[in-house]
């Protein structure tokens, strides 16, 4: 059912510090950051080749990501991000597997333009994943 690895997501609590540490001690490149208000935060993805690093911070107080850093402040790996070819049929495959989807269970628009969601960690050994819809 899943694809490639899309990205790991790090939380961190300040992106433009995180970014340039990847910039200018790795030599990566790193992308613009992107405010995702539906998802609570800003986002900068760094381009590794074969895949991405997406740095996440809170983009307010009530931000998940503001939990997360509350329980790490220094950050922290935060989801992994699978692609997968139907989101709906991966949803439908995995809810009467047992596993369960956060959220209200619908897909929202991820940083991509394309449908995401994200299953419960507890389902998956402590790990958040993150399906991400990328056709063809």
């Amino acid at each position: 059912m899943i694809g490639r690895l899309n990205h790991i997501a790090i939380a961190v609590p300040d992106v433009a510090a995180a970014s340039a540490k990847y910039r200018d001690l790795l030599g990566a490149h790193v992308g613009q950051p992107q405010a995702l208000p539906e998802h609570g935060v800003t986002v900068v993805f760094i381009d590794t080749g074969n895949t991405k690093v997406e740095l996440i911070e809170p983009l307010g107080e009530n931000s998940p990501i503001a939990a997360f850093l509350a329980k790490s402040p220094a950050g922290g790996m935060h989801h992994v991000c699978f692609e997968v070819p139907d989101i709906a049929a991966a949803a439908a495959t995995l809810t009467a597997g047992g596993a369960r989807v956060l959220g209200d269970g619908k897909p929202k628009t991820g940083a991509h333009g394309n449908p995401v969601l994200f299953l419960h960690p507890k389902d998956f050994d402590g790990t958040l994943i993150e399906l991400e819809e990328v056709r063809g």
